[in-house]
């Protein structure tokens, strides 16, 4: 079983993220929005943040306006922010750098 990340682990593996910010409201998470030229642009790079989560069993809660993607992460099972979180979201960047 995953377990949820506390104290130091969580601090340090945040700070290898700083674009994502920890969520307020909701599930204990890490969210982020990404912006798009347009919808064709913002779609596909939701067709391949779904095929690494596929590939992970691990998906993200999101919704899609136009141009803007928002993705939340977190782990259910966990109660809370994980490790997966942490690595999804490092995939997740990779697609954009």
């Amino acid at each position: 079983m995953i377990g949820k990340l506390d104290g130091d682990a969580r601090a340090q593996a945040l700070d290898g993220l700083p674009l994502w910010q920890t969520t307020a409201d909701g599930p204990d998470g890490i969210a982020r929005r990404f912006t798009f030229p347009d919808f064709v642009a913002a779609f596909g790079f939701m067709a391949r943040v779904a095929i690494l989560a596929e590939k992970a069993d691990h998906h993200p809660e999101w919704s899609n306006v136009y141009n803007r993607v928002d993705i939340t992460l977190t782990t259910h099972d966990a109660g809370g922010l994980s490790q997966r979180d942490i690595d999804m979201a490092k995939a997740i960047e990779a697609l954009v750098d």
